[in-house]
Order: structure tokens, then C-alpha cells, then sequence
């Protein structure tokens, strides 16, 4: 069925990813998710059919859909395995919508509507869930991109808001290549005449290059996500009044 075809594309993305960066950590991340593109447009178009040109549009249709679902997973993944001994886990916006519904986040009712308004509107892509005294709470939005740049003031605003909301907002990003400009930088570090606040707590990027100020480095251990994951949730718990857009896991 079609389900099962998007289902094993999405699957087979992100595996082939993971392993890939596994084999060739020196290799950028961004390249090895370009290489997998290219790989599965071929895969889909062939080079000597006579509708070619109808066949690489419909691949690369088929990518846009696979590819952003399968960034969604590896990072779930990679961000729950990092957490898994700190009562901490990383899941998809449909995961938190069925905890929602079975009354198993125990979020004040303030907190159970904002995110049904973030749910109903596709707002983020995932949640950070942390146990405590055996109840569930949601402490953090996250948003997942393999490349912002045309999108990146849209994201922006909703994370402010999460952050408005006493919320841990961050975001992961596959390709860092617009971090070369000024402005994406200010976007997310404040600290500018158009950007005067930082757009998120902190953004986490599958590269060596463009570390800065709120700007991390990650790889698959997902080291600095982890220890900002657990400092967020703890000052979460127990400081929530004060988890503002200030808040920082360096301070």
C-alpha cells in the first residue's frame, strides 16, 4: 500500500543516514542527506525512460515527503537512546497528541491547551517528555529541519512563543550552510538591530563549522543536546516561573 511505501522510504532514509554517519564521521552530514537525495531521485526517475522529466519531479516529490518525516524519526531516536537513563524522551507531535487524549500528561490545563493549539496547527515537530514522581510532563518543543533558510523567520516565531510560554524550545537542523550568513546567525543569537532577542534556547546542528553562541555542534551521541536536555528539564521542574527566552543551559 502507499502507507507502507512512505512508511519503508522514511525508514530506509533515515537508516542509511545514521549508518552513513556512523562510517564516515568526517564526512558533513549535510553531504551524506544530499548523496542519499540523489540516490533515491535516480532510484525513482531512471535515465533512460522517456518520461523522465515526470518521473525526477515526482522523486523529488516523493523525497520532500519521505525525507522530512525521516529527520523526524532520527532525531526521536537519537535524542531518546542519548536520554535513556534520565527519564527523558524525545517524541513526535502524533505521540503527544495520543498521551494528550489518554490524560497521561499532567501538564496544568493552561499548559494541555496551548499544546493542542501547537498540535492542531502542526507548529512542532517534536516534544521533550520528562517522568517525574512517576507523572509526565511536556518541557520542551523542538523543531526538526534538514534546511531553514527560506522557512527560518516562520520557525522563529513560534518558538518565541513556546518560550513566552515557559517552554525549552529548540531546534535541530540537518544542513547549517545558511549559518554562513550574518542574519541566520542573529536569528537565532539575537543581539542585532532586526533581531534584538534569540529566536530559541538553543539550535543544534549536525556540523563542526558553525558553532555560536547559542549555536551547538551535534553528532550522532547528541552530547550537547543531551546535557541541555537535562538541565532544561530540571530547572523546569523546578524553577518554572523563571524559564524564560534568558534561560540558558551554559549559564
Amino acid at each position: 500500500t502507499l502507507f507502507r511505501s512512505v512508511a519503508a522510504q522514511k525508514e530506509a532514509i533515515k537508516q542509511a543516514t545514521l549508518k552513513a554517519m556512523d562510517k564516515y564521521p568526517d564526512i558533513e552530514t549535510a553531504d551524506i542527506w544530499r548523496a542519499i537525495y540523489e540516490i533515491h531521485v535516480h532510484r525513482k526517475s531512471g535515465i533512460d525512460n522517456e518520461e523522465v522529466i515526470e518521473k525526477v519531479i515526482s522523486a523529488d516529490q516523493s523525497w520532500k515527503k519521505s525525507s522530512g518525516h525521516a529527520f523526524e524519526e532520527m532525531v526521536k531516536f537519537l535524542g531518546t537512546s542519548a536520554l535513556k537513563n534520565k527519564d527523558i524522551e524525545i517524541i513526535l507531535q502524533r505521540d503527544l497528541n495520543t498521551l494528550i487524549k489518554a490524560g497521561e500528561i499532567a501538564n496544568e490545563p493552561r499548559d494541555i491547551s496551548w499544546l493542542k493549539e501547537q498540535i492542531k496547527g502542526s507548529v512542532f515537530d517534536l516534544y521533550a517528555i520528562v517522568t517525574s514522581n512517576g507523572k509526565k510532563y511536556c518541557y520542551g518543543c523542538i523543531q526538526s529541519k534538514t534546511s531553514i533558510r527560506d522557512r527560518v523567520t516562520r520557525d522563529r516565531e513560534p518558538s518565541m512563543q513556546a518560550m513566552q510560554s515557559f517552554f525549552w524550545s529548540t531546534i535541530i537542523v540537518l544542513d547549517g550552510d545558511f549559518l554562513k550568513l550574518p542574519k541566520f546567525i542573529s536569528m537565532v543569537n539575537g543581539n542585532s538591530k532586526e533581531f534584538p532577542t534569540n529566536g530559541w534556547h538553543a539550535m543544534y546542528v549536525f556540523s563542526k563549522k558553525y558553532t555560536n553562541g547559542r549555536i551547538y555542534s551535534t553528532d550522532l551521541d547528541f552530547s550537547n543536546f543531551k546535557d541541555h536536555a537535562e538541565k532544561a528539564a530540571n530547572f523546569w521542574l523546578k524553577q518554572r516561573q523563571w524559564f524564560d527566552s534568558t534561560w540558558s543551559a551554559e549559564d
